[in-house]
């Protein structure tokens, strides 16, 4: 009997996490549309199907909400990205896998839960802090995977740092100018921009 009604649990909050992901990708489009001041708690909850006392069944408050959709995107980068490229011993190859990953998860999930990772400043001084220590633990990977291929000399004349820096600017950009409707597909994108963002770095990519 026990055994069944962990069943049940497991079942029940899986979907409970499915709904709370549907939300922050939703909340994320329309704050990236109107501004997080903008929005409400009630323009989200219409988008979604819920009644706004419903959907504080899922999350506190509207800065929570702004917490938690940014903590999503944290989670799906560890996922996808870090998780992966820790396994991988060649610098250049690691820093294909990340380039790679992130991009097209933004490529399929969409650009907006990348874009309201710029709303730091709406956070509470505690969730601002976490969100900031998770984004330099990814930095952090990047830059030190860059400084190996400079100690093979296979980077550019370029600083670990700077180089770091421009790669995160050039994947996040894409939110911005993507449209799933266009004409580029995906993998077409990803096979141009892997070539650019490498060739920006390395000295033979």
């Amino acid at each position: 009997m026990a055994i069944q009604e962990s069943k049940v649990k497991t079942a029940v909050d899986g979907r409970k996490g499915e709904r709370a992901d549907h939300i922050y990708r939703v909340a994320a489009e329309i704050m990236c549309q109107k501004g997080y001041e903008a929005t409400s708690m009630k323009d989200i909850a219409d988008a979604v199907g819920l009644t706004k006392a419903g959907i504080y069944h899922y999350i506190v408050g509207k800065e929570d909400l702004l917490f938690q959709i940014m903590s999503f995107a944290m989670d799906m980068v560890d996922e996808n990205v870090v998780t992966p490229a820790r396994k991988i011993a060649d610098p250049e190859q690691r820093l294909r896998v990340i380039i790679e990953g992130h991009a097209r998860r933004i490529l399929e999930v969409g650009g907006a839960v990348t874009v309201i990772l710029e709303e730091m400043a709406a956070l509470t001084p505690a969730h601002r802090k976490a969100i900031r220590a998770r984004k330099r633990r990814y930095f952090d990977l990047v830059r030190e995977t860059i400084g190996e291929l400079q100690t093979q000399g296979k980077l550019r004349d370029v600083d670990p740092t700077v180089a770091a820096f421009n790669l995160f600017g050039m994947i996040n950009w894409i939110s911005r100018w993507y449209r799933p409707d266009g004409k580029l597909t995906p993998d077409q994108i990803m096979r141009d921009f892997l070539q650019i963002a490498l060739n920006a770095v390395l000295r033979n990519a």
